[in-house]
């Protein structure tokens, strides 16, 4: 990996604020670089999720606590006009209950001392092509499930010997398998939420005797935790039901299970309120680091510019420890800085060439 390029390159992606281009950083840099050692950078070697912990590890270390949080989530970036491939393709985009034509990046986000960092990445490519039973339709599949993608970014991170307590993430990735994982291969507890329609029993003997009960069924008090088990999960887990009022007035409901079975209602509540970290990590590499505005054409130089993004997002959660302001707030005031030096070149240009009459 050619470090200077990338630094570069990085660093463009910050003050950006416009689409990223080979011949827009050259031109930025005023010749010395040119746009084809750019594009070679790009399209030499595919940049991964290890390449990315070796950046990220001395950071990490500085941050690190036994009390760390491990938020692994995923995001769908559209991108409608770019010509399809097993990159770019169809995804589910569970936040929306659609199928999203784009970019499907899932991460682990370590999250301590109030420093968010992406130690671990995969981005979902779907190489293979099967056929509906039904309609006969063909379309993409990937190699692996995405629940088997996210217990191996959390595996990557135990096996970095990157301490953390607890792992965080949407009910998507509640499966059992998951709960098993986390708790009784990796030693870890996690917080995570379940949907209205999951089956559960309320005790140990009901569990045997095969009586499930639907959790939409049971009258929960708020914030009270209560011991269930789940048909596929071999522990008995913590469930508290939190009711929210959400920015229209309309209240919501939340159902949160953990294997730390001592936790109270408020410990497992600001827990997972960690997890909002990542919708910030999420929104800042869409809107102030480029991540859909590169217009790289191959796979691979797709897939490395969206690492540089990542990489981009850990130098912008440098300086905002360093400056204590927020990533919105930083590109703000590197967009005031632009706007600024346009300003004063304007002048210069009506002085020498449109003199006052």
């Amino acid at each position: 990996m050619d470090r200077e390029i990338l630094e570069l390159y990085t660093d463009y992606l910050i003050s950006s604020f416009g689409p990223t281009t080979a011949t827009g950083l050259s031109a930025l840099l005023g010749g010395p670089i040119s746009h084809d050692r750019i594009s070679r950078f790009l399209n030499a070697e595919d940049f991964t999720s290890a390449d990315l912990w070796h950046l990220v590890k001395p950071l990490a270390r500085q941050i690190q606590s036994e009390e760390a949080v491990l938020i692994v989530d995923d995001t769908v970036e559209p991108k409608p006009y770019t010509d399809e491939s097993e990159l770019v393709c169809w995804h589910w985009d569970h936040s929306q209950e659609r199928a999203v034509k784009g970019i499907n990046l899932l991460s682990a986000l370590y999250y301590s001392q109030d420093v968010s960092l992406p130690v671990a990445f995969e981005l979902i490519t779907k190489p293979l092509f099967v056929t509906n039973k039904k309609t006969g339709k063909r379309k993409r599949a990937a190699k692996i499930s995405k629940q088997e993608q996210f217990r191996r970014l959390v595996q990557a991170c135990v096996n970095n010997k990157l301490p953390f307590r607890y792992v965080l993430a949407d009910s998507w990735f509640s499966a059992d398998e998951n709960m098993v994982f986390i708790k009784q291969t990796l030693q870890k507890d996690f917080v995570l939420p379940l949907k209205e329609n999951r089956l559960l029993a309320t005790s140990e003997e009901a569990k045997l005797r095969g009586e499930w009960t639907s959790l939409s069924d049971l009258s929960l008090e708020a914030d009270t935790p209560t011991l269930i088990w789940l048909p596929g999960v071999p522990f008995a887990l913590l469930l508290c039901k939190q009711v929210f009022t959400n920015k229209d007035g309309r209240q919501g409901v939340l159902y949160l299970v953990s294997s730390d079975t001592t936790l109270s209602a408020e410990q497992m509540q600001t827990l997972y309120q960690k997890r909002w970290k990542v919708e910030v990590y999420h929104k800042s590499i869409k809107s102030n680091l480029g991540f859909a505005k590169s217009p790289t054409k191959t796979t691979r130089t797709q897939s490395n510019h969206f690492f540089a993004c990542l990489w981009a997002f850990v130098k912008m959660e440098r300086l905002r420890m360093g400056t204590h302001l927020n990533h919105f707030a930083f590109k703000a005031k590197l967009y005031q800085a632009a706007l600024a030096s346009a300003f004063q070149q304007l002048q210069e240009f009506k002085a020498a060439y449109c003199p006052p009459a």
